[in-house]
């Protein structure tokens, strides 16, 4: 059975993973597929499964800030572009 311990750190990660999910694309359904994805691990109770499903969630939530940081060095690339007749 899940500890309190636990089930704060899912609690914790399904919010932080909510927030960032606001900012991604409407079509994806990010908020859609991440509640699916809480409700289908609900019912486990073997501690090493709990800690392997938020494992995933933590990869899930560094690859999501890993596109957000991505996407935003894209952005300031376009709206200041290089000076290619630079003299060097």
């Amino acid at each position: 059975m899940a500890s309190k311990v636990t089930r704060l750190r899912a609690l914790a990660l399904y919010k932080e993973l909510h927030r960032l999910g606001r900012d991604y694309e409407p079509s994806y359904d990010f908020h859609g597929k991440l509640r699916r994805l809480f409700e289908k691990n609900r019912n486990l109770t073997d501690d090493e499964e709990i800690e392997k499903a938020l494992r995933f969630g933590e990869y899930i939530k560094n690859e999501t800030l890993a596109l957000y940081s991505l996407r935003k060095y894209r952005h300031l690339k376009r709206m200041y572009p290089s000076n290619s007749t630079s003299d060097t």
